[in-house]
């Protein structure tokens, strides 16, 4: 007899404020079969190779946790006999055993559907969701400081980290601190920016979300350039990506520049002589 269901995918969100995510697990609830249960797993080598520090016994407790309190409510589900009163929907539950936060694991928006066995829907789910990724090999996701290395390097040999300073823009509505600055007429912010994320989406929200935060400082009576040091995705389906999130960025409206991390060099020895012309020329207004 077939019957309705719900099910809620439990994903790990490493960074909250980059949205990067790997499916470890599914819930499914079928109230009408007295059907609930969920399959986590416990394995975080996937996770460790996209993320590289997460903490793996952390992780196996969490997931264990969450898969015992599951068949708690199973066991307590199959007791009952009466229809009312019981969760309408998975996320009732799922929200009940984790509740929503700013945690590293987090429940999907819920799907539903109609089918004949809960069970095997359910190893389905998770077969397409979770295990499917489980021996695919992803390069790992860079961060805004990885980048910053690379183009670090090429800056001290030509001295020029030591000319660089942190500056706060302060507009209207908004603030940000830029780590990198110096100021010449205006202030030159040079900013590193990881595009080499493992999803497309997480790309285009930060992007995006540049792209917000340069509005959102636009009115700032400090006039300032952007220098984008942009470290592009490693992945060669991302490749269009990252074309569309610099197309996102272009449409910042303040003076701005995006440097590759294969011009660093070239651009490190630019700057190098930008600073030695502009400090010659205070030592010459100063005679």
């Amino acid at each position: 007899m077939k019957t309705t269901y719900t099910f809620t995918v439990l994903r790990y969100v490493h960074d909250i404020t980059t949205g990067e995510f790997a499916n470890v697990g599914v819930a499914l609830y079928a109230p009408e079969a007295k059907y609930l249960s969920a399959i986590c797993t416990p394995r975080y080598g996937r996770l460790s190779r996209i993320f590289l520090d997460i903490n793996g016994d952390h992780f196996r407790s969490l997931t264990r946790f969450i898969q015992a309190r599951f068949e708690e409510q199973a066991e307590k589900l199959r007791g009952e006999l009466p229809l009312e009163g019981r969760p309408k929907s998975v996320m009732e539950i799922a929200q009940a055993i984790l509740p929503p936060d700013d945690s590293s694991l987090q429940w999907s928006d819920p799907g539903g559907g109609i089918c004949e066995d809960p069970s095997k829907t359910l190893e389905a789910l998770y077969v397409r969701m979770v295990q499917r990724y489980e021996e695919r090999q992803q390069l790992p996701s860079r961060e805004d400081e990885e980048i910053w290395k690379e183009f670090k390097k090429e800056l001290e040999s030509r001295h020029v980290v030591a000319h660089l300073q942190a500056k706060r823009i302060v507009a209207k509505d908004y603030d940000y601190e830029f780590q990198h600055a110096r100021q010449n007429e205006v202030w030159h912010m040079y900013e590193p920016v990881s595009l080499d994320l493992i999803q497309a989406e997480s790309i285009l929200d930060k992007a995006n979300r540049w792209l917000g935060r340069i509005v959102s400082l636009k009115d700032s009576p400090d006039k300032f350039s952007l220098h984008m040091l942009l470290g592009e995705p490693r992945d060669e389906k991302l490749k269009g990506t990252y074309v569309k999130a610099q197309n996102i960025l272009h449409k910042m409206p303040v003076e701005h520049e995006f440097i590759k991390e294969h011009e660093a060099a070239q651009f490190s020895s630019k700057l190098a002589e930008e600073i030695a012309k502009h400090e010659a020329q205070e030592a010459a207004e100063k005679k």
